[in-house]
């Protein structure tokens, strides 16, 4: 038998438009994150948001034009914490730290928005049209990488001749990496305790090795 929100028929009043909008947008964060794209339904979101699917309608017209602003709202909250996050940051290990303690900020207070970040991803693959230059994740992640790695070169934290593509791109997949942790396999603590590990890595005190 098919489930019915709870929920009366018609627009929410409207004083409560703005709180009722964002809430379709957490529930659409949640299914998109948990079904992907393609079989995410309006029916399922609303069930979700505990409205009726006309509510989800009058504020959304189709299934792209509210991903595309769950995309823009995700987006622009962990570019917002990675930027407070990384003011005070000067090197090359502690700027990329500064993006996972954003994560880590972020999972604390919704694990599903680290979850979609990451589906985000995959989707902008397999559907480019979802996603806009101006709020694409990884374009984003790889924009701040190469910038972080071009200024450690110049500091002369890295060699003049560190392969800078390769170094990019092995730091961005340990960046998503940290993202699908988050969101789909550890909690907050487990995740914390990982990056630690991962800073210890990078400045060679993990271990020593032996000749």
């Amino acid at each position: 038998m098919e489930h019915i929100a709870s929920r009366g028929p018609g627009r929410p009043p409207a004083a409560k438009a703005a709180e009722t909008r964002e809430r379709i947008l957490h529930a659409a964060q949640e299914v998109f994150s948990e079904l992907g794209y393609d079989a995410a339904t309006f029916q399922a979101i609303a069930i979700r948001a505990d409205l009726t699917r006309p509510a989800i309608n009058h504020y959304f017209s189709s299934k792209r034009v509210l991903y595309r602003d769950v995309v823009e709202q995700a987006h622009a909250k962990l570019m917002a914490a990675a930027l407070a996050k990384t003011q005070e940051a000067s090197t090359l290990l502690s700027r990329i730290s500064a993006v996972f303690a954003a994560a880590m900020d972020t999972e604390s207070t919704d694990r599903s928005a680290a979850a979609f970040l990451v589906t985000s991803v995959l989707e902008s693959q397999r559907h480019p049209e979802l996603v806009s230059e101006e709020h694409d994740a990884l374009a984003s992640s790889r924009k701040f990488v190469t910038w972080a790695v071009n200024d450690a070169i110049e500091k002369g934290e890295l060699s003049a001749d560190t392969d800078i593509p390769a170094i990019v791109e092995m730091l961005v997949a340990v960046m998503w990496g940290m993202g699908f942790y988050a969101g789909y396999v550890g909690d907050r603590d487990e995740l914390a305790v990982i990056v630690d590990k991962f800073e210890l890595l990078m400045a060679n005190k993990l271990w020593q090795l032996r000749d």
